[in-house]
């Protein structure tokens, strides 16, 4: 797989936990030298804040940092208000909102909540949908329309137009959804999942070939991986699971090997973020830039 040559970003997967610190949490993530921070969105939680609520406060008290749903679960919302969610946060954050989205899971929180229960195949049909519904709501026209299974639009009016293009990341593991990435969206938000790299390549492989039937460039789709393991001052223990040296040749493989620009950390000990920004994140970058050279 090609190195797309994109700027490398790096990032952190916030819990939103209500009894965190997370507005200081964000601040330090930011003086850190963190790009971006994602937030999942699991409302149905009871220890959780609601995730757009969270994204804006951060903006609100950060200059720099760009934020995210890790992801934004379409079965909670229609796909209409979670365009007009991002764009408001866009507009009003000056262009450092993005938009992770997911098709849904945990059904069962999902229709405690009053959501629609679907299948697999609906779930992947509606989130398709939703992306051609969200786009026309970013637009600026008026008079929209939209008729599909799952999501309408009946002479809607969009507006405000985002702040910048808002990149729409799929958090995308099955072969459908992989097909819908490579065609539609902005970008790859998957989750690397118990050190298996073998289904990061696989999924690869399925969104650039479906890019390429669709006429678009692989390279049109941006690569964001979730990552979690542990920085250690010994030996290696697996993949993402050793000292600062170890992190640095594996993301810088997971770059130049497979395309990913940006890396989401999740992280349980503050010890191990701050590491990731003091040891980790300079190393990658000096790593894949002489890669590159």
């Amino acid at each position: 797989m090609p190195d797309y040559g994109r700027d490398l970003a790096f990032g952190y997967f916030l819990v939103p936990n209500a009894a965190d610190p997370l507005l200081d949490t964000a601040r330090e993530l930011e003086r850190a030298g963190f790009d971006c921070i994602g937030v999942q969105d699991h409302p149905y939680q009871r220890r959780y804040v609601e995730t757009w609520t969270l994204l804006a406060m951060i903006a609100a008290r950060t200059e720099r940092i760009r934020v995210f749903p890790d992801v934004a679960n379409l079965a909670l919302r229609p796909p209409a208000v979670l365009a007009k969610a991002a764009a408001s946060l866009d507009v009003l954050s000056g262009g450092r909102c993005e938009l992770g989205l997911g098709s849904g899971a945990f059904w069962d929180a999902i229709e405690a909540y009053g959501g629609t229960r679907r299948t697999p195949g609906e779930a992947i049909t509606g989130l398709g949908e939703a992306i051609e519904v969200i786009r026309l709501l970013w637009s600026g026209q008026r008079d929209l329309r939209f008729e599909g299974r799952f999501h309408r639009l009946a002479g809607a009016t969009s507006g405000p137009v985002p702040a910048h293009p808002i990149g729409i990341w799929l958090g995308a593991h099955g072969p459908r959804a992989l097909r819908l990435t490579g065609r539609s969206a902005d970008g790859w938000l998957p989750s690397l999942r118990d050190g298996d790299v073998g289904a990061l390549v696989e999924g690869a492989a399925r969104i650039d070939e479906a890019a390429l039937a669709a006429g678009r460039r692989p390279a049109d789709v941006r690569r964001v991986l979730n990552v979690a393991g542990t920085l250690t001052g010994g030996r290696s223990e697996g993949l993402l699971r050793g000292p600062a040296d170890q992190w640095v040749d594996e993301l810088t493989d997971l770059a130049v090997g497979l395309g990913f620009d940006t890396f989401v950390l999740w992280a349980e000990e503050p010890e191990q973020w701050r590491r990731f920004a003091a040891e980790v994140i300079p190393g990658v970058r000096a790593q894949v830039a002489a890669e590159r050279a």
